[in-house]
């Protein structure tokens, strides 16, 4: 257990932490959060695809005292009724072919049933960003080939400018209060060349977007994480098993410095007492022997091991 010291030391807490505090945001929040936009856009793909074939059916086959299904957005219904006058609403901050524009909602009062919001289509904003003139509404009574759609969050309140109402969402609950009406949860959208519609509002295209490979990459990463971190912990380890085999290596390899007999065979070595200074010396190659240092066992971290 030794040689796993070194991983106890604050930098190396510290990278472990943020090695597996990164993991766990990439499975616990990245990865689904991407995953999920895959769902429900392939979800919205296919009700757009089942859409796009089928018949139009009349709006009280799909209403509900609650509004309208979730898994009938996008289905194409047919509307008779006549559109509440003086109660336009702009939606503000759309964007149209990569221009920025205006949504224009009116309310509708189903013949015998309640009262919708009717999104009539976009118009472009005129010097700037000022809201532009259009048409009113047609009075009277009115057959309107429409799309269902669900209701949009809210973000903020609704701001007058210009003499007309605006919103930042199409939310049935906080328009309805603006304009005085009770209207149902969801609303239409006016399919092209309908009485009251302005500029047309296109289907969103149903390509997958990225979302399915962006989430296998933050699994990846997950996964990449710790192994990266057990990666360089190994190597550390195996660093230091390699400097302490070539030192002993280095220390068990020096040459024995036992001085030859210079003398000859019937000479014999005069004995003389070792000086204080020679004594000195002595005492200092034998600490020197009994306490090896070699820079290479100093610690990357400025310690030595």
């Amino acid at each position: 257990m030794r040689k796993l010291a070194f991983l106890l030391r604050p930098k190396w807490l510290v990278l472990a932490a943020v090695v597996l505090a990164f993991a766990f945001l990439c499975f616990s929040v990245l990865a689904p959060w991407q995953l999920g936009k895959n769902t429900s856009t392939s979800e919205r793909n296919d009700l757009i695809t089942r859409s796009v074939d089928a018949d139009p059916v009349p709006i009280s086959d799909v209403l509900t005292a609650n509004g309208f299904p979730a898994e009938d957005e996008w289905r194409r219904v047919i509307a008779p009724g006549s559109y509440v006058a003086d109660s336009d609403v702009l939606v503000r901050l759309r964007s149209i072919r990569d221009q920025p524009a205006y949504e224009v909602i009116t309310p509708f009062v189903i013949d015998g049933g309640p009262t919708v919001l009717v999104n009539r289509g976009y118009v472009l904003p005129v010097e700037g960003t000022r809201a532009p003139e259009f048409e009113a509404a047609p009075a009277g009574e009115v057959t309107l080939n429409a799309r269902v759609r669900q209701a949009e969050g809210t973000s903020r309140e609704p701001v007058e400018d210009d003499g007309r109402l605006q919103v930042y969402n199409i939310n049935p609950e906080q328009i309805g209060a603006a304009v005085g009406v009770d209207a149902i949860n969801g609303y239409l959208q006016l399919d092209d060349a309908q009485p009251g519609g302005l500029g047309l509002i296109e289907l969103p295209q149903t390509d997958a977007g990225p979302y399915l490979s962006y989430g296998l990459q933050w699994l990846a990463f997950g996964i990449m994480a710790p192994l990266g971190l057990a990666y360089f912990a190994r190597a550390e380890i195996r660093e230091r098993r390699n400097s302490r085999a070539e030192l002993a290596d280095a220390m068990s390899g020096e040459p024995d410095t036992e001085p030859e007999d210079e003398a000859g065979p019937d000479e014999e070595e005069e004995f003389t007492l070792p000086t204080r200074r020679e004594k000195r010396a002595r005492a200092r190659a034998a600490s020197r022997e009994t306490t090896p240092s070699d820079p290479r066992l100093a610690d990357r971290y400025g310690k030595n091991r």
